[in-house]
């Protein structure tokens, strides 16, 4: 597999990983949101206010409003922040 074949497979079981654990398995509840991010994004919930900020998130994410994230909008989260990470790189002046 090539690179980015293997990055689409992992972003779909990190999300494989975590849903499910408290409702449906096409889905993250607010908890299971929330133990994602500070298992897989540590370094973006580094303080209380930064963790308040998960609730804020949840209810960005969910275009649906079903008070849950679904796999397309969890791609959207990832692209978001993925596009934020290289803007901040750029102005750094790194690859």
């Amino acid at each position: 597999m090539t690179e980015l074949e293997t990055a689409m497979g992992m972003i779909i079981d990190v999300f494989a990983r975590y849903a499910g654990v408290e409702g449906s398995k096409q889905s993250l509840t607010k908890g299971e949101l929330k133990v994602l991010m500070e298992k897989e994004l540590p370094g973006f919930l580094q303080t209380k206010r930064d963790r308040d900020a998960v609730d804020k998130l949840l209810k960005d994410l969910d275009a649906n409003g079903d008070a849950e994230v679904d796999f397309s909008e969890f791609i959207v989260f990832v692209a978001t922040l993925t596009a934020a990470c290289h803007k901040y790189f750029e102005q750094a002046g790194r690859p």
